[in-house]
This record gives structure tokens, sequence and C-alpha cells, in this order.
């Protein structure tokens, strides 16, 4: 007769630990937004042109408002009432562009790819990946533009040593002007984020951004006059401008004033992309 012995139930080898839980937290999606910004060529490139922008147009104008010093040249109107500051800051209106455009791409670049999804899965409050893609490229837009800014003054301090034009540090409102200059940037760079997470669309983005900085400014200009003293001031270019402007007339906003209205812009714009972002799927 066989003897079936019988079979033991093996028991599970070493099982396996069980997965931590990752909690979500603000530091961890500040760290995530980080390494995805550093990971694209796009951002390295497109803050290279910015920097790239704010240096050599200011050193170029610095140059020009010297050989035409120099060689007894009749002055532009743009050059007439220049200081060393406003020549340094020459380049600010192109390294804008460069950084609004990089801020659009930071967040409707995931929309294009299809990303966000994950992203979400990720973080499912949502909100808390707008707030950190804000911060993050906020302060590097700030940390590039002031530092670009700085430099660009030191050396044009230097070319346009002994003109009219020439100024230091220690001169009033100097420092303010260079570190608002770095500002109005950073909130650029800022609003282009918002205008990603509100169009989702690089084209789209991009398109309001130029027409907000660039072309409804020049079309108040066919506007009635009164109309304009009442409407310029605060459009988000010329409020930006103010930030950063050595002398202020009737025209103008205070830097304070013009701080105010720019950063009434920029929260303006990020709320339209909470909500959005908050009611809508990706």
């Amino acid at each position: 007769m066989t003897t079936i012995a019988p079979s033991q139930t093996s028991e599970s080898a070493d099982p396996r630990p069980a997965r931590p839980a990752y909690k979500v937290t603000a530091a961890r999606v500040l760290r995530s937004e980080w390494a995805k910004l550093w990971s694209l060529r796009s951002t390295w490139i497109t803050l290279g042109l910015a920097l790239l922008f704010l240096v050599a147009f200011g050193l170029i104008a610095a140059f020009q408002f010297k050989s035409r010093i120099t060689s007894g040249r009749p002055m532009d109107r743009d050059f007439a009432d220049a200081s060393a500051l406003s020549l340094s800051l020459f380049g600010t209106n192109f390294a804008q562009l460069a950084l609004g455009v990089l801020g659009v791409l930071v967040a409707a670049g995931e929309y294009s790819t299809g990303m966000i999804r994950s992203t979400l899965a990720a973080v499912p409050r949502r909100l808390p990946v707008l707030w950190a893609k804000a911060a993050v490229y906020g302060l590097i837009a700030l940390v590039l533009g002031t530092i670009g800014v700085f430099v660009t003054f030191s050396a044009d301090s230097g070319i346009l040593s002994g003109t009219r034009a020439a100024m230091t540090l220690s001169d009033t409102g100097v420092v303010r002007g260079l570190f608002g200059a770095g500002l109005y940037l950073a909130l650029v760079g800022v609003i282009g984020v918002a205008l990603g997470a509100l169009l989702r669309s690089v084209a789209g983005g991009i398109a309001v951004l130029v027409a907000s900085l660039m072309l409804i400014p020049g079309l108040t200009s066919l506007l009635p006059t009164s109309w304009q003293s009442h409407i310029s001031p605060y459009l988000p270019s010329h409020a930006g401008e103010a930030m950063f402007a050595l002398h202020h007339d009737s025209t103008t906003l205070s830097p304070t004033a013009g701080l105010l209205v720019f950063l009434g812009w920029t929260v303006l714009a990020l709320a339209g992309a909470a909500v959005r972002l908050k009611r809508t799927d990706a």
C-alpha cells in the first residue's frame, strides 16, 4: 500500500515590507516642481537668453550713448534724458518676453504632453501644484533678473563714467530701481505661469502675454487723450515700468503704486488659473 505523505502548506518566504505611505506636503511639491523645471533643456536655453538680453542690450545702449556724446552727433529722443540706470535696464523689455514665455511653458507644457495627469494624480488637491510652479519659477526669475540688472549697471557705470548719464549705486533711486526691475521680471514670469495654467495652450498663453505687455499699451494711443491719462498708467507694462523708473510725473504711477497695481494683475491671473484648475479636468 502506498503511503502519501501529507503535504505541508508552505508559507510564503519573507513577505515584502509594506510600502511606506508618503504624505503630500508643500515642501515635496516644491521639490518636485524644482526637479521638473531644471530637467527641461528649454529652461536653460530661455534663462540664458533672458540674461543675455539684459546684459547685451544694456551694454549696447551704454556704448551707443557714449559714442554719440563723444562724436557730437545729435541724440535720439530715447537717449536725450538717459541715465546709467535707464540704459542698464534697456534690455528689460526683451528679457521679460523670454521669462514670460518660459513661464507659459512651465505650466502649459505639461498639458500639451499629457504629463499634467500624472502630476495631478500625485497631488490630488491640485492647487498646491499651481502655487509651487509659480513660487519656484518666480524665485528663479527674481534671482536671475536681479543679478542681471546689477551686473549690467556695474558695467554701464564704468562705460558712462565722466558723462552726464554717469551714476553710482549710492545715487538716489538707483538701488530701488534695480531691485524693482528684478521684481518686475519675476512677476512677469509668474503671470506667464498663470496664463499657461489658465489657457492650457502654449500658443494661446504666449499670445495673451505679448498682447498684454506690448500690443495693448500701443493701442491706447488711439484713445482720446482724456481716456489715456486714466487707463494707460494702470496697464500691466506701464505699472511695471513705474516700479523701476528713476523719475515720475503726473502721467505715471509712483513706484509703490506701480508695484501694487502690477501685483493686482498678477493675483488676478493666478486667481483665474486657480479657478479653472479647481473646476475643470486636465
